[in-house]
């Protein structure tokens, strides 16, 4: 079965994780890189711990955009979040322009990189892949494109962490995600499961999460 997290904005996250059936899992969608303190308005991964809160979405492309946060930044967040206990979705694209120079990989292994210089235990990371250039414009990656860089990631995990660290850690893909292309995008072999934005809060939700089993049956 498919392992389901939902991630409201932070005010929410107590009802939600209240109202939400007990096999679905919350998360937040940020925490600060250290410790408490002198940080008003951040909530720290502590908080979340202390919530009971198992996830966090770290490095959003949505955060490095707007709010300028580095690869290292980024790198340093995930270190500190998985220290604490809690468990990691890190985000991971390039941009359109990025894409047309012909260095979305350069890109993606320099944001994995700075991660992955932090991390020595994989267990609780998923790798989210959502070229930026696809989230909330209608644009999607083709199953071939998303494939690709999944793939090309994969190689560079085996390459610059283990072989078992490549095969075990999920790479999710995010970008435009709907009922009508999740089936087509599930059944590429790199492409292990969604960060869904829009179509999360809507019935095809559960087209999405049904997509799942495409693999089995393939």
């Amino acid at each position: 079965t498919a392992e389901v997290v939902v991630s409201p904005p932070f005010v929410f996250l107590p009802l939600v994780k209240t109202t939400l059936r007990p096999d679905f899992h919350v998360a937040a969608q940020n925490c600060w890189v250290k410790n408490g303190g002198a940080y008003t308005g951040e909530v720290s991964a502590e908080m979340l711990v202390n919530l009971d809160i198992p996830w966090v979405i770290l490095g959003h492309s949505e955060r490095r955009s707007l709010l300028k946060e580095s690869n290292d930044f980024v790198g340093d967040k995930v270190a500190y979040a998985l220290a604490k206990g809690l468990k990691v979705i890190a985000c991971v694209g390039e941009t359109l322009e990025q894409r047309e120079a012909g260095s979305t990989m350069e890109v993606v292994a320099a944001q994995t990189k700075a991660i992955a210089e932090r991390v020595t235990d994989w267990t609780n990371v998923v790798l989210a892949y959502e070229p930026v250039w696809a989230i909330g414009t209608g644009k999607v990656a083709s199953p071939a494109q998303a494939q690709e860089v999944h793939s090309e990631l994969r190689d560079w995990l085996q390459a610059n962490t283990s072989p078992e660290i490549a095969s075990t850690t999920r790479i999710i893909y995010g970008g435009s995600v709907s009922g009508g292309n999740c089936k087509e995008l599930a059944a590429k072999p790199d492409v292990d499961g969604f960060l869904v934005g829009g179509a999360s809060l809507k019935p095809e939700f559960i087209d999405i999460i049904k997509s799942a089993e495409v693999k089995k049956s393939s």
